[in-house]
Parts: C-alpha cells; structure tokens; sequence
C-alpha cells in the first residue's frame, strides 16, 4: 500500500511556481495576484481561505481578501465581483462557497470573468473542459489528475468508478479520468446517492474517486485487492479527545480498506492540499495568458 501523498506533492508544486513567480519578476512583469470574496463567517470558509492566502505568501503571489458581510445583498455582491473583473492588477479570484441563502450561487458564479475563473466553475471553462480544450480545470479534480500523474498511476483502460455526481468534483473528474489523455483513457462510471447497489459497481473498479459526503462510507468488503482508492471527502466528525473537539474524517474507512489497496490519499493530506496547489496553478496560468 502506497499513500498518495498530497501534502508533499502539493509543497513540490508550490515550489515550482514560486520559481515560475520569481522568472517572470526577474523579466520585470507583474506578480501573479489572486482574490478571494468571502461573504459571511463560515468556520470552515474562513479556515480554507486563510490556508489559500498563506499559499499566495509561499510562492510569491500577491492576495487580496473581500471579507463581506453575510447580510449582504445579492446586488452588492455583483458589483464586487464586476469591480474584480474590470481590476488589471488582478489576474484571477475566486468566490467562496457557499454563499448564504438569499443569494443565487449559480446567477454569481455566472457573473465571473470566465479568463479569471480560477476555480473553473463557470459554464464557459467547464464546456471547454467536456471537449478537452485548454481551459481552468476545477482545482479538486484537476489536483486528483495531477495527484495520480506524479505517482505515475496507469489509467488507461482502467475501470474507473466515481461516486458523487457534484458539478465541482463528481462530474468534472468522471470527464476528466475519460479523455483522451495521460492521466485519463479509463472506462468510467458515475454513481451516486441514487445508484441501487452502488459495491456492484467499486468491487470491480480498479479506481475509485469517492465525493459523496458520507464519511466512511466506503468499507472493505466494497472493493477489490489492489484498487487505487482516492478519497475527496472531508467532514468534521466530534471528537471529545482532540483539542479543536472534532476530527477530520473521509468518506473512505481507511483502517478497513488500507490492507486491500496499492495506492490511497489519506484524510488530511490527500486531496485538500492538491486543491490550493491547483488553485495557485490556475492564478498562475491567469498571470501568463493576460
């Protein structure tokens, strides 16, 4: 059993673009700069986006942070985001969901400006993706591919089964693990919450990519001997013994599945850090195509 260890893959990224940051200052051009909108005081938000500023530090980024209040209107909002896309100086940004309630996500992740969409949510990246053109590939599934890249994990022909069909991991990456490329050329199927027997299908994959939201939903007795199993998931399960009171927890029984498996991510460590490597990734190539 191998661990996929994205921690140490995402810091060797980092690396790579902090050198990439220093060639273009060197030429005397502009430093790469990412913005985050974040509305509201979402716990989990809040965490996510101070790990994406101290990135933006590591590798020599400039960042800015829109802290805006959860009451604010969605009109407000819109034209934080139009002052982001008519900004120069800020190459690409990102908006942090979730958004409150009273706010239609879909209707403001249409209003950014697709070649500053380093998130790769918007319709126009995402279409482009579907028809493997160069585009912003969303950060969780683009850092899974680059993830499976580095440990040089063979794809090809593979049996691939994703579970969870969400726009921002489930859908991109059963397109992504299906394109005509390297990683990608493997058989995919996409279950979900409403798949009947859905270990019909994991006991004969020989990859699993698990975005369900559902901790330690997949068990053992799921999967065959040497699937490579990668798991998305993170939820905050509590936990009287830990000093924050909770633990993070996947959506993969890792001490079941660990004994039957050549390669896992584990949970931290896995995924998460591959998603800000990529999102670092995206700014950069927002910087070089403006």
């Amino acid at each position: 059993m191998v661990l996929l260890d994205g921690k140490f893959i995402s810091e060797k990224i980092k690396e790579e673009i902090k050198i990439e940051v220093q060639n273009i200052k060197n030429r005397g051009g502009r430093t790469p700069h990412l913005a985050a909108v974040l509305v509201g005081n979402d716990g989990a938000s809040l965490t996510y986006v101070g790990s994406k500023v101290r990135s933006c530090e590591k590798v020599g980024f400039e960042s800015t942070l829109i802290h805006l209040d959860e009451n604010i209107s969605e009109d407000n909002l819109i034209s934080e985001i139009n002052k982001l896309n008519d900004n120069d100086q800020i190459d690409g940004y990102i908006v942090q969901l979730p958004l409150p309630k009273h706010i239609n996500e879909e209707k403001i992740l249409m209003m950014v400006n697709p070649k500053k969409d380093v998130d790769g949510f918007h319709p126009f990246n995402f279409g482009k993706m579907a028809q493997n053109m160069d585009s912003f590939i969303p950060a969780t599934p683009q850092g899974i591919i680059e993830l499976i890249d580095r440990y040089d994990i063979d794809t090809e022909g593979k049996n691939t089964v994703v579970i969870g069909r969400s726009n921002i991991v489930g859908r991109p990456i059963s397109i992504l693990m299906s394109n005509k490329s390297k990683p990608g050329n493997s058989t995919v199927t996409l279950v979900h919450s409403r798949t009947p027997d859905i270990p019909s299908f994991t006991k004969k994959a020989d990859i699993i990519i698990v975005a369900l939201g559902i901790p330690n939903f997949l068990k053992s007795d799921m999967i065959k001997q040497g699937s490579v199993v990668i798991d998305v998931g993170i939820t905050r399960v509590a936990d009287k013994t830990k000093n924050k009171g909770y633990r993070i927890v996947g959506d993969v029984d890792f001490e079941s599945v660990k004994t039957k498996v050549s390669y896992i991510t584990p949970v931290p460590g896995g995924v998460g850090p591959m998603t800000i490597a990529m999102l670092l990734k995206n700014t950069l190539k927002a910087r070089i195509n403006n």
